[in-house]
C-alpha cells in the first residue's frame, strides 16, 4: 500500500534516463538509450562504467528519509528502515540501507539516487535535446555516464564520488572503470563497442551493440552443468529445463546483434548433445544415436534438433529467436498520466521475453490480465490459463485460451474463487 501510494508521486519526478525497477521500464530500454547515446559519430566516446557499492545495504537513512519529505508514511518507512533482521537467532541492527528483499526497496533506492543528472550538470532543452557535458544511462544502481574527454570522464567519477558519500555510498574500486567506445565496455550484460568500418561509414566505426563474453560464459557453465545433471535422467526432464533458461536468455539478447552468437551457442549445444549421447548409450552405433535423438520440427527447415521423440519433446535452438529492436520508452512519460493510457496500453500488448503463443494472446488482451486487470508486463510469471480444461475437451485454440498472472491463474482454479473470476470460463468469441 505504501509503495502503491508513493511511486505515482515519484513516478512523474524521476529522470528520464533511470531504468531500473520502475513500471514500464527495463534493460532493453537502458540499452536502447545506450544506443542512441553511444552512435558512432558521438562526442563522448569516454565512458564511465561504474558500479555503486553494495547500493541497497548502505544507503544513508538520513538523506533518504530528507528526499521522502512529509509523505503520510514517513514514520512507518523510518520503522522499517531501522527494524534491523534476524540471523542464527540474533537480532542485527541496521543503520543503514533498506530491507533486504522489501517490496519498496528497489523505490527506495531509485529515490536515493534521483538528482545525479543534476549533479553532473546534465539538463534538457524544452524539446528533450540534451545539455551539458555529460549523458547519464542508469539502470539501478549500474550505471554508465558518457564522456567527451578522457579528462571530463575522470572528473565525473569523481563528482560521482562526492555526490554519492552524502548518501552514504560509494563507488566500487572493481567494478568501475573508465574506457573508450573503441575499446568497448559491458553495460547490463551487453558489449558496447565501436568498431572500424573505414569503407563503409562516413565516421569510419560502427556502433555494435552484442552480448558480452561474460554473460556467453556463464550461460556456457550454466547449460553444461544441465547435461551433466540430467545424463541419469529422461531426455524429456532435460528438455523441459534447458528450454525456459534457452528461450529466457536468446528473448533477453534479442535486440542486440545476436546473430552470430545465437549460432556460434547452437554449435556448442549440438557438441554437448553427441557427448550426452554418447556417454548415454557407449555402445550404440551413430547412426542409432541419430535416429534416436534427432529430427525435424514442425515448420522448420532443419532435421538436426535434438528430440525425445516418445514423449514429443523438442529442444529450442538459440537461432529460432528473431532479433527484434526494441522501441524506446519515451523519456518523461509516466504510466500514470491519464493522458497517455493509449500509449502505455499499445506497449503493453506486446510484452517480452514470452513466447509466441502468449504475445498473441497478450495482443487479444490489450496487454492486462483478465482477472487482475492490471498490465500484464508487471514482474510476475505468466501462465496461460484452458477455458475449458483439457480432460473435458479443451483444445489449443486462441478463443480458449487466457493469458494471466501465475496468482491470478492459482485464483481462477481456487474453490473460493469470486463470481468474477469465474466467468472467465466463458468461452472468447471473438
Amino acid at each position: 500500500m505504501v509503495k502503491n501510494a508513493l511511486e505515482p508521486f515519484w513516478e512523474a519526478r524521476f529522470e528520464g534516463t533511470s531504468y531500473g525497477f520502475r513500471p514500464g521500464r527495463g534493460c532493453h530500454d537502458a540499452i536502447q538509450k545506450v544506443f542512441t547515446v553511444a552512435r558512432a559519430n558521438t562526442t563522448r566516446p569516454w565512458v564511465v562504467d561504474a558500479d555503486i557499492e553494495g547500493a541497497f545495504n548502505n544507503i544513508g537513512h538520513t538523506a533518504l528519509v530528507q528526499a521522502i519529505g512529509n509523505f503520510p508514511a514517513r514514520e512507518l518507512i523510518k520503522q522499517w528502515l531501522k527494524a534491523g533482521y534476524m540471523e542464527d537467532e540474533m537480532l542485527h541492527p541496521t543503520d543503514t540501507g533498506v530491507p533486504q528483499g522489501g517490496v519498496i526497496s528497489p523505490l527506495l533506492l531509485n529515490v536515493a539516487l534521483h538528482g545525479l543528472e543534476q549533479a553532473l550538470g546534465t539538463s534538457y532543452t524544452s524539446k528533450g535535446l540534451l545539455r551539458g557535458t555529460y549523458a547519464v544511462v542508469r539502470y539501478a544502481d549500474d550505471l554508465a555516464v558518457f564522456c567527451p574527454t578522457q579528462e571530463k570522464a575522470i572528473e565525473a567519477q569523481q563528482r560521482l564520488a562526492r555526490w554519492l558519500e552524502a548518501r552514504g555510498l560509494r563507488l566500487s574500486d572493481e567494478k568501475t572503470q573508465i574506457r573508450h567506445l573503441r575499446d568497448g565496455c559491458n553495460f547490463l550484460g551487453f558489449n558496447i563497442r565501436h568498431y572500424p568500418t573505414p569503407n563503409s561509414s562516413r565516421s569510419g566505426q560502427k556502433l555494435l551493440i552484442k552480448p558480452s563474453t561474460d554473460s556467453i560464459k556463464q550461460l556456457k557453465r550454466k547449460l553444461k552443468g544441465l547435461w551433466h545433471k540430467h545424463v541419469g535422467t529422461t531426455t524429456v526432464a532435460l528438455i523441459n529445463e534447458m528450454n525456459p533458461v534457452i528461450r529466457g536468455w536468446s528473448n533477453y539478447f534479442r535486440v542486440s546483434v545476436a546473430k552470430e552468437t545465437f549460432s556460434e551457442l547452437d554449435r556448442f549445444m549440438y557438441v554437448r548433445a553427441q557427448r550426452y549421447m554418447k556417454r548415454r548409450h557407449p555402445r550404440k552405433s551413430g547412426w542409432w544415436r541419430t535416429q534416436k535423438y534427432w529430427g525435424t520440427s514442425l515448420g522448420r527447415q532443419d532435421r538436426w534438433v535434438f528430440q525425445d521423440k516418445g514423449r514429443h519433446a523438442t529442444l529450442r535452438k538459440f537461432a529460432w529467436t528473431k532479433i527484434v529492436r526494441h522501441r524506446l520508452v519515451r523519456t518523461t512519460y509516466s504510466p500514470d498520466d491519464p493522458a497517455l493510457q493509449d500509449y502505455w496500453r499499445q506497449r503493453r500488448a506486446k510484452p517480452h521475453g514470452t513466447t509466441s503463443r502468449q504475445r498473441q494472446l497478450a495482443q487479444r488482451q490489450p496487454g492486462l490480465c483478465p482477472v487482475c486487470h492490471q498490465p500484464l508486463d508487471n514482474g510476475e510469471a505468466l501462465h496461460v490459463h484452458h477455458v475449458v480444461p483439457k480432460q473435458h475437451g479443451g483444445t489449443e485454440d486462441l478463443t480458449h485460451l487466457r493469458l494471466v498472472h501465475h496468482m491470478c491463474h492459482r485464483q481462477i482454479h481456487s474453490s473460493k474463487a469470486p463470481l468474477g473470476v469465474r466467468r472467465l470460463l466463458e468461452p472468447c468469441t471473438r
